[in-house]
């Protein structure tokens, strides 16, 4: 038998392999699915967990060509409700990755490998080395604490500064003890102030706490809770933490020590990507956390006090933010708990 190929069939023949060729690139290029399920450890107004719905929207725009996604929160959640959660949205087959933004590695270890292909993350210190599918995020924010420290150093006048603090858990107490090692750095003689409240949200008491140290001389004050009228009665410095908060009190917050989850939040979406491509997870058993190199803290801009503070004060601030990015200078991490 013999085939006859017409001019037809050639045009035809060609234009399906055109047809598929264009076919096969766009099925590669076609944006992969990333559905998260956020067991929220407190509400969206706590500087914790707006920074991450906030990083989740830049990083969906980041990735928008190649990846499609989308995400849900849940209130705050803790126990077996957070488990509960957590298995709902595991079981519902939807949600690539489940996200305990909080301490949920207990929760996470009754689940993790019952459900091998989803990839479950924990942040914050407290949390297990699970390892396996769990990854373990950190928010280490001791260099721009450090920088914050300075700041309070140049500026204070008592030569006395403050700070209310939460938990003496490591990733609270190398922030602190960065914060007075800036002080010192510019201001050997420097004396500080020193609390802890014993919760992450309790606005009355840090209140009682930084009135307690005003009273005692402290005129800069660094509060890692979000309670800032104390500095405005007495109308002394502050500076806040996890977000900027310079619009919440922006005639005394001169600067904020921040945190950034884009990193993290890129470093995962590779480690699902590779997974989606066969390679097993690889959970990391030791907490991982973004320096301010790579993105994942900083320091606000002083707002309403660039026009107040020292011009050489800002410069020094901004070389030694650019010493620590380059590498050429180190801010020691100390974990032990300050005094």
């Amino acid at each position: 038998m013999v085939t006859t190929f017409t001019r037809r069939a050639t045009l035809l023949g060609a234009a399906g392999t055109i047809f598929l060729s264009s076919f096969a690139r766009s099925m590669a290029a076609e944006r992969q699915k990333l559905k998260i399920a956020i067991i929220m450890e407190s509400n969206l107004d706590v500087g914790w967990s707006s920074t991450l719905i906030e990083s989740l929207e830049k990083v969906k725009t980041q990735l928008a060509g190649t990846v499609d996604l989308s995400w849900e929160h849940t209130d705050p959640m803790w126990g077996d409700d957070a488990e509960n959660a957590m298995r709902f949205y595991a079981e519902s087959g939807e949600y690539d990755i489940i996200w305990g933004h909080g301490r949920y590695s207990d929760q996470i270890k009754k689940l993790n490998a019952e459900f091998p292909d989803i990839l479950f993350v924990v942040a914050g210190s407290g949390n297990l080395p699970v390892g396996s599918n769990q990854y373990w995020l950190y928010k280490r924010q001791y260099e721009s604490s450090y920088l914050l420290g300075i700041l309070a150093g140049r500026t204070t006048k008592t030569g006395v500064i403050g700070l209310v603090g939460t938990f003496a858990a490591d990733d609270v107490n190398d922030e602190i003890n960065a914060f007075f090692d800036g002080a010192r750095s510019v201001r050997p003689d420097i004396k500080h102030r020193l609390s802890f409240i014993g919760s992450w949200s309790d606005n009355a008491l840090a209140a009682e706490h930084a009135n307690v140290q005003i009273a005692a001389g402290a005129d800069v004050v660094f509060m890692l809770t979000d309670n800032f009228k104390p500095c405005q009665e007495h109308k002394i410095m502050c500076f806040a933490n996890i977000s900027d908060q310079s619009k919440t009190a922006p005639d005394v917050i001169a600067s904020s020590a921040t945190i950034d989850w884009q990193p993290d939040l890129l470093w995962l979406i590779g480690e699902w990507k590779k997974h989606k491509a066969g390679v097993p997870f690889s959970g990391n058993a030791e907490p991982k956390w973004f320096s301010m190199a790579q993105g994942g803290v900083d320091i606000a801009p002083f707002h309403e006090f660039d026009a107040k503070l020292p011009d050489a004060v800002k410069t020094e601030i901004a070389t030694m933010r650019q010493k620590i990015i380059s590498g050429e200078f180190v801010v020691p991490m100390n974990t032990a708990e300050p005094k």
